[in-house]
């Protein structure tokens, strides 16, 4: 399935809700409502998004969903404040050091199963700086979006940190492991 196509102007504005969720988290502690009626057709329908907060270019909070539970501008605004308040991996971020920080925006398609018969197989399938990726076995389950890829570029190292991720064993394969890719508009 394609990507939302979205325009300039609609980006702008994602990052501008992004910010602004982040901002209020700041000064209040609390959640912005995003007022639907403010954005055009294509920032409510329903998708899936994740928003990542850098500092000085390292990762300071990460949090999203794989598949769409509500409008688009208010996925990006939650999972702005989840990023910088409550990703578990972190303290929440501070005032002082949100001049410090960049975020990106990625707007998911909905995964798609891949088939294959083996780890090789599945290598093979893999498009490189395109497809995220989505591995599940028996209540294992993690995803690297296609942006990992330009920290991880080779194919094999990929799957096998995004194993560790899921709790698994880097070398660890089952006949019976599950794999989606789904692609992202980064903004």
């Amino acid at each position: 399935m394609p990507c939302i196509n979205l325009l300039d102007e609609e980006k702008k504005q994602l990052y501008e809700v992004a910010s602004q969720a982040i901002e209020l988290g700041l000064a209040s502690g609390g959640r912005r409502i995003v007022d639907l009626s403010r954005f055009p057709d294509t920032l409510r329908q329903q998708a899936a998004s994740f928003v990542t907060v850098l500092k000085k270019g390292e990762l300071r909070g990460c949090i999203g969903v794989l598949e769409a539970i509500r409008p688009l501008v208010q996925d990006v605004s939650h999972n702005a404040y989840s990023a910088a308040f409550e990703d578990p991996r972190f303290a929440p971020l501070r005032q002082e050091e949100w001049r410090l920080c960049a975020l990106h925006i990625s707007v998911l398609t909905p995964p798609q199963l891949l088939s294959f018969t083996s780890e090789q197989d599945l290598i093979c399938k893999l498009k490189a700086g395109e497809d995220g990726l989505i591995l599940s076995w028996r209540g294992h389950r993690a995803t690297f979006l296609p942006s990992v890829w330009e920290q991880l570029p080779d194919p094999r190292v990929f799957i096998s940190e995004l194993k560790r991720k899921a709790g698994l064993e880097k070398e660890f394969w089952a006949d019976d492991i599950k794999a989606e890719i789904y692609q992202t508009t980064y903004i």
